[in-house]
């Protein structure tokens, strides 16, 4: 088994429960763990054997794009779509952070971490 790890995926988008927020958007970052076997793509050094990282980073760019009121809703969306387009993932962690959250105080993030 190896891990895959996917750091400080940024986007520009429109998730929170004020409507503000699905109007101005904000600045989030999305960290992905990806557990795989990795044994054929060490061997091979075939991309055709390997998780592909820019088919994965395409994915969450998708999801992220898709309002959302919860982060934990765009946290399952992404795990869902991962696990529905990657059979070879066998554990993922997902980390989503919404940047400078309008909560009342200052704060440098706010976030969700899902496994599956």
């Amino acid at each position: 088994m190896g891990k895959i790890q996917i750091e400080n995926m940024e986007f520009y988008a429109y998730h929170g429960c004020y409507k503000e927020e699905q109007v101005v958007g904000n600045h989030f970052l999305v960290d992905l763990t990806l557990e795989t076997d990795c044994e054929k793509p060490m061997k091979s050094d075939n991309l055709q054997d390997a998780l592909n990282y820019l088919k994965v980073y395409e994915f969450v760019k998708a999801e992220m794009q898709i309002k959302s009121h919860l982060l934990e809703h765009v946290a399952g969306r992404i795990l869902d779509t991962l696990y529905a387009e990657f059979d070879q993932i066998e554990h993922a962690t997902v980390k989503v952070r919404k940047m400078n959250p309008p909560l009342g105080g200052k704060m440098e993030s706010v976030s969700v971490t899902l496994e599956r």
